[in-house]
């Protein structure tokens, strides 16, 4: 018979649980909430817990933006860009890491490894030089070469985990029942396989998302900026100083697609999938 947790450990176990709950949403709650208040009251000496007769002129001004709907055009096209042809690589390389012996097999393992260690900044002006030479600066095929460099190495050595934990007896049986090598692995592991992908798109487009430094290198002309970079029109110190009110709207708006897109998604992400498919 199992033993019971004692109270004590499970009232502290709830406590952390929301405390980490906590720290987690006030962020959120606190850029939300900023964003329907007006400068003086943004940055006023007391603080404004509740944003009681707010006001949506913060979001009428970011609407009204010229380079809103731009860079949000080429946020959306770079970020699915970099997801459809990362996971189409990644799925391909895992596989055949995955189910394939050859030779330099753990080799590109290895590599995979050390090319996720390298520091981002370090191919700054390498990948600078590439773009620049195939006349990609300022497009978003150009980012999104750059975006898939960085998102492919974590992407193939997650989904290479995925592919292991699909037994191959599941494919075999297939095979005994009449289907080939390829459709046993269609029907039969490719399904099984929908987590993973999952997992990993919503990773891919996460970083793709929120990545700004590779952007700001790449996308220097005023009508190619992504979302992130456009977001720094709102800090230009010079004129009426930081747009708090603004920055906190536009902020907001940015994490709506990310939302949505977890929301569509977020029942494929049951990793009890596979473990289930091969119990009885």
């Amino acid at each position: 018979m199992a033993r019971r947790t004692p109270i004590a450990v499970r009232i502290g176990a709830d406590l952390v649980g929301i405390l980490v709950l906590l720290a987690c949403v006030f962020p959120v709650y606190w850029m939300v909430s900023r964003s329907f208040l007006p400068r003086n009251r943004i940055k006023g000496e007391d603080p404004v817990l509740f944003p009681w007769h707010g006001t949506l002129a913060n979001y009428r001004k970011v609407l009204g933006n010229d380079g809103f709907g731009d860079a949000m055009v080429t946020s959306l096209s770079v970020t699915l860009l970099t997801v459809v042809v990362a996971i189409l690589f990644a799925f391909l390389a895992a596989v055949a890491v995955s189910r394939f012996r050859f030779r330099g097999r753990r080799t590109f393992i290895l590599t995979l490894l050390l090319i996720q260690m390298i520091p981002a900044e370090a191919l700054f002006i390498s990948q600078y030089k590439m773009l620049d030479g195939m006349g990609l600066l300022n497009s978003v095929v150009g980012l999104t070469l750059v975006y898939v460099a960085g998102v492919l190495p974590f992407t193939v050595w997650t989904l290479r985990g995925f592919v292991d934990g699909v037994p191959r007896e599941l494919e075999e049986a297939a095979m005994m029942d009449g289907c080939s090598r390829t459709g046993a692995f269609f029907r039969v592991t490719l399904p099984l396989l929908a987590p993973g992908l999952v997992a990993t798109g919503v990773f891919g487009f996460i970083q793709a998302w929120n990545e700004f430094t590779l952007a700001v290198v790449v996308m220097t002309d005023p009508g190619s900026k992504t979302l992130p970079v456009w977001l720094v029109a709102f800090t230009d110190a010079r004129s009426r100083g930081v747009d708090w009110g603004a920055i906190m709207a536009s902020s907001t708006l940015i994490t709506i697609p990310v939302i949505v897109f977890f929301l569509l998604v977020q029942r494929r992400m049951v990793t009890g999938l596979t473990a289930g498919a091969v119990k009885g």
